[in-house]
């Protein structure tokens, strides 16, 4: 496995955008974006635990249900939550996506992140959508930047691995750096890959994954609303797919974990108001679900750690 450039890019038969439609007032920041596979793929998607959910989440999992998307859709700056038309606001965006890229509404993962509580005009999103979709290219850097809310730096990673003496392609774009704690919080995160693998075990690796990833990151200790972390795989690496536990299971999780502990990375060294990122390594507990607690941070900033 060695990382790469592209994002979620990388992996065949993927392109993206990202672009200013209007919700946000500083036209120099992009405020939508829109992931897209040539090929339907296989889906999966974890959510944050908060009780307050934002209305993307609801349509999304309606939309997903049978295991498969083929597009990814995004706004930032005013986050679609607690709004009384939430729900019809999020599924205009997939049928206003739906009717521009030629794909089913039912096949379109839909987000939404930024200040909550505002209602959430439909009208510049549906504006911006042709734009956002003649402007697809191979490059990530738009789609990055257009789902940034109070990060500073975009965050982006993509790796190659093999299964099946196929070469396989995976990356991802996510955005997160307050209200940052366990079980999903402000943070969205996209992932893209080539593999081919059945819904089923996309998802297993998935919900296996963020225990040990997303799931370990606490910024401020607060989850938010509108929160998910997305996998597309439209199977174009042309290795046989993954339909049961195994080696190349193990190595598509291997590759998928890449991707997320990068990302993860980058998010807790993005935390509001950090000036540093630390990491710690922990030795003698009995497993993962040991509670720890630090003892010090000595001043070339290694953090040692005892066990409770």
């Amino acid at each position: 496995m060695k990382q790469i450039s592209g994002g979620v890019c990388a992996a065949k038969g993927f392109t993206a955008s990202g672009v200013h439609c209007g919700i946000r007032k500083n036209k120099s920041k992009k405020d939508l974006a829109l992931i897209y596979s040539e090929k339907k793929a296989v889906a999966a998607s974890v959510y944050t635990t908060n009780l307050v959910k934002g209305a993307p989440i609801t349509v999304t999992k309606n939309n997903i249900a049978d295991g498969y998307a083929q597009a990814v859709i995004c706004n930032s700056g005013n986050a679609n939550t607690c709004n009384a038309n939430g729900i019809e606001i999020a599924e205009k965006m997939c049928d206003l996506l739906s009717e521009k890229l030629g794909v089913d509404a039912k096949d379109v993962i839909v987000a939404s992140t930024g200040v909550i509580g505002q209602p959430l005009d439909i009208t510049p999103i549906a504006n911006g959508i042709p734009a956002l979709v003649e402007g697809l290219t191979a490059s990530s850097d738009d789609a990055a930047t257009a789902i940034m809310t109070t990060d500073t730096v975009e965050k982006c990673v993509s790796y190659s691995f093999e299964i099946g003496g196929k070469e396989c392609r995976i990356g991802g774009i996510a955005k997160g750096s307050g209200m940052i704690h366990p079980n999903m919080a402000t943070m969205l995160v996209f992932v893209t890959t080539d593999a081919a693998i059945s819904p089923a075990m996309l998802q297993k690796a998935l919900s296996e994954d963020v225990k040990s990833s997303f799931n370990m990151v606490s910024v401020d200790g607060d989850t938010s609303t509108n929160d998910m972390v997305s996998v597309l795989a439209n199977g174009m690496a042309g290795n046989d797919e993954i339909t049961c536990e195994g080696a190349d299971y193990d190595e598509f999780c291997k590759a998928l974990n890449a991707v997320t502990t990068y990302l993860c990375r980058m998010i807790a060294g993005d935390g509001e108001g950090a000036t540093k990122l630390l990491e710690c390594s922990v030795s003698g507990a009995k497993d993962a679900n040991t509670k720890i607690r630090a003892e010090k941070i000595i001043p070339s900033h290694i953090a040692t750690a005892e066990t409770l």
